[in-house]
């Protein structure tokens, strides 16, 4: 049978007379048609079952691979950067020591107090008040205010509050008010701070 005679049964064949059992003598477009759509019914199935869901896959895995390697990124940048950071923490470390050692235990406050007292009077000031607060708990350490006043020269005044800035333990100055005295002399009302390591056994 040549083209011509396909064509010519093509115009008389009815889908209506498609019969599966006798495919065999379907006109040859027919079959093309029928072929061309089993592939495409195959091939569209294969995809969506299979290669579809291997795209998902391929998304998900490069997206993780992604994530892998800004870890790795981040964390070969600190393990370069170990001795730095070791370094680091070894200065914060002495930086930190040195600080507490600079805060009296309970056993050295009076002799700070008595410190601050004799720089007090070394200046030349006449000591009013040296009055003792109730402690304040911090995170690490406890706060000791005490009400100081002094009168004196405003020369005194500076030598004073110079002096205590130079004692080896901390003492901080704060709430300063200074009024007239008597002749050239000042009056001078403060509150020193002074702190104490808090030991872990403190509430």
């Amino acid at each position: 049978m040549n083209f011509s005679e396909s064509l010519e049964n093509l115009k008389n064949f009815d889908i209506n007379d498609l019969d599966f059992n006798n495919a065999g003598i379907w006109p040859a477009p027919v079959k093309a048609v029928f072929v061309a759509l089993v592939f495409g019914a195959i091939f569209g199935g294969g995809y969506w079952f299979f290669v579809k869901d291997l795209y998902v896959q391929v998304d998900r895995v490069e997206q993780r691979e992604q994530e892998l390697r800004e870890q790795y990124e981040s964390k070969a940048h600190r393990v370069a950067n170990l001795e730095v950071y070791k370094n680091q923490m070894e200065e914060m470390e002495e930086t930190f020591g040195a600080l507490v050692r600079q805060l009296p235990s309970d056993t050295e406050v009076p002799g700070l107090l008595e410190d601050i007292t004799n720089t007090a009077l070394g200046s030349g000031l006449s000591l009013r008040e040296f009055a003792l607060q109730s402690e304040v708990q911090r995170d690490f350490y406890v706060e000791l205010p005490i009400n100081i006043q002094v009168v004196g020269t405003y020369h005194e005044l500076a030598t004073f509050v110079s002096n205590v800035a130079g004692l080896p333990r901390i003492v901080t100055l704060h709430d300063f008010a200074i009024t007239p005295a008597e002749g050239e002399r000042l009056n001078m009302r403060m509150v020193a701070r002074t702190y104490r390591y808090r030991s872990g056994g403190e509430g």
